[in-house]
């Protein structure tokens, strides 16, 4: 892997939680403190394009990720995303060819003590960088393509399709 390119959207993995009235913001991407805290032996470059919680993200969000995408010289491409319709934007990235692109998140905030996020993130790049170019999904320790999982939202997890 030349050079990782990292695009954001925002999600879960991104977000501010306030006690004073439950409510939370999408904060700043984490996903280049994680990586640099964690000393990764490669290059990377974080393009933040949304701060959005999945379900706000319309066909028009969608669309600007896949362009941005095809647009980038990088053919290794990790997207952090909120788990919601992270599905629905991976079917949208399958038009994209010659490129392996890995979608992660997290079900709790990367901020979090005991947060799924890192956990998510490192599988994410191992995936990256080992499949033939396409489209994945990698969370709770799996790898699936977008048209074989699904969100389990009473179980909070991914599961097949």
């Amino acid at each position: 892997m030349e050079e990782l390119l990292i695009v954001t959207t925002g999600g879960t993995i991104d977000k501010i939680y306030f006690d004073d009235k439950s409510d939370y913001q999408i904060g700043e991407p984490q996903i280049g403190m994680i990586l640099r805290e964690l000393g990764v032996n490669f290059r990377f470059t974080v393009i933040p394009i949304l701060r959005k919680d999945s379900l706000h993200i319309t066909d028009a969000d969608r669309e600007l990720v896949r362009a941005t995408i095809a647009a980038q010289p990088a053919r290794h491409v990790l997207v952090t995303h909120g788990t919601d319709t992270m599905v629905q934007t991976g079917m949208v990235l399958r038009s994209i060819a010659d490129k392996t692109i890995v979608m992660t998140g997290a079900l709790s905030p990367a901020r979090f003590r005991g947060s799924d996020a890192e956990f998510n993130i490192g599988c994410a790049i191992g995936a990256v960088q080992t499949l033939p170019p396409g489209v994945y999904i990698a969370m709770n320790g799996r790898v699936w393509t977008p048209d074989k999982v699904r969100k389990n939202v009473a179980a909070n997890r991914f599961e097949p399709a």
